[in-house]
């Protein structure tokens, strides 16, 4: 007989098994060991994963992305935003809604909001009053600054620094050692170029790069 009170694990897969979707499952594997409430059941992946990578971590490829399995939910381990809002769009009406995942070492300040599917991995750090959207990725050892506010879909790779206030639109990658200062307003499907300073607002759809950031074209 079932007690009321009696918990079941989520379960979860991961959309993309190539290697950053293995320092997803890395992230889960963590989290789990902390304490969260989860059960990883396998990757999707259209493609054709690496099999001996799979065979080491001991993880299933479940099939396509359309072979979601039911009463799963998921996290997008694929680090193109336009790729993750369009698979967020394609399995949100098939999967279940995903957890916000914090890895045992990274840190989150005060009334810090996080979206469904949104992430952080080692070395991240989320200061006071900041607000992410859905599936956003703060990768190792990022910083996102208080106040500070990112749509959907944003990528925040290794190493990159959001100041205080900076406030990102949606599907927005910015590169590896990027600094973005404070106050600043990034618009929607921007790319932001590794090490790159931003010390001011960017258009919607500009690729900037350098010291200071110039736009060097639009994206298509």
């Amino acid at each position: 007989m079932t007690h009321p009170t009696d918990r079941h694990p989520t379960r979860l897969v991961i959309v993309g098994a190539g290697g950053f979707g293995h320092e997803v499952l890395d992230l889960v594997e963590r989290a789990t060991a902390a304490g969260a409430d989860l059960a990883f059941v396998g990757f999707l992946d259209d493609g054709e994963p690496d099999r001996a990578g799979l065979q080491r971590r001991n993880a299933a490829h479940l099939g396509p992305t359309h072979a979601m399995p039911p009463g799963c939910a998921f996290l997008i381990g694929i680090g193109d935003p336009v790729v993750r809002a369009r698979l967020d769009d394609q399995l949100r009406g098939i999967g279940g809604e995903a957890p916000a995942l914090i890895d045992p070492a990274a840190s989150l300040g005060s009334n810090v909001s996080l979206g469904t599917g949104t992430f952080l991995l080692a070395g991240a750090r989320v200061s006071t009053n900041a607000r992410l959207g859905r599936h956003c990725h703060v990768n190792l050892n990022a910083v996102v600054g208080h106040d500070g506010i990112l749509g959907d879909c944003v990528s925040v790779s290794p190493g990159a620094n959001l100041g205080g206030a900076v406030r990102v639109g949606d599907r927005v990658m910015i590169g590896t050692g990027a600094n973005v200062l404070p106050g600043v307003t990034i618009g929607d499907d921007v790319v932001i170029g590794a090490g790159a300073v931003v010390v001011g607002d960017v258009a919607a759809g500009s690729v900037v790069v350098g010291n200071p950031a110039r736009q060097i074209r639009s994206r298509p």
